[in-house]
Formats: structure tokens, C-alpha cells, sequence
């Protein structure tokens, strides 16, 4: 099972494995506070892309596109690869900062990631 939750969120117990999926470490968080078990920058939007999108609601469509393409890269694919696998023996929370989840990178991931664990 992939789950997604906000880094400023408790980490409870349920939460598995937890993995941060940004590429800067999220303000007003200590590491210890953040109950991590990997931060994974190999899957997170590249800086460029990450400032284009601003979590702009209107491109979140091409955001997605533009993203996906990234992950395609071989190392990102082996990253997926591991959570993909992590996920079918318990539960992966993918941790991430931004305000709206529904619209954020882990979003996209949490997508890709149940389509691998299937």
C-alpha cells in the first residue's frame, strides 16, 4: 500500500516505511522530528521543473506530463523500482511539504507506485 503524507503531519505508527520525496529538506522541520526512513531526491521534480510549476493549479496537467518524463530516468526508475517493492510487503508513506497534496509531486508518485504494485 502507497500513502501519502504531509512531512508537517505526525508520523503514526501506520505509516510504514516513510520517505521524503523532495528535493530540498522542507523548512521548520528537524530530521528528528521528521521520523524519516530515506529521502529519496532521485524522484523529485528537478529544481527547474519544481520553480516552473510553483504548484500552480492551472498547470498541474502539464506539470504531471513533464514530471513523469523525468522519472523515466534509470535511477529514478530503480528508486520506484524498491518502493514499488517495499509496498507490496507493507505500507510506503510517501512524505512530502506542499500545502495541497492533491496537486503535489507525491501525488504523482503514489499514482505510479499502485500501478507497479498491482
Amino acid at each position: 500500500m502507497v500513502t501519502m503524507k504531509r512531512v508537517y503531519d505526525p508520523a503514526t505508527s501506520d505509516d510504514g516505511y516513510r520517505v521524503l520525496v523532495e528535493r530540498l529538506w522542507p523548512r521548520g522541520v528537524s530530521k528528528g522530528a521528521a521520523h524519516l526512513d530515506a529521502w529519496e531526491k532521485g524522484i523529485a521534480p528537478s529544481d527547474e521543473l519544481r520553480r516552473w510549476y510553483g504548484h500552480d493549479p492551472e498547470k498541474w496537467e502539464e506539470f504531471q506530463k513533464r514530471y513523469q518524463e523525468e522519472l523515466k530516468d534509470p535511477a529514478a526508475q530503480t528508486i520506484l523500482d524498491d518502493l514499488a517493492e517495499r509496498a507490496r510487503h507493507g505500507t510506503v508513506t510517501l512524505v512530502y511539504a506542499a500545502r495541497e497534496g492533491e496537486i503535489s509531486n507525491a501525488a504523482v508518485l503514489q499514482r505510479l507506485l499502485a500501478q507497479r504494485v498491482v
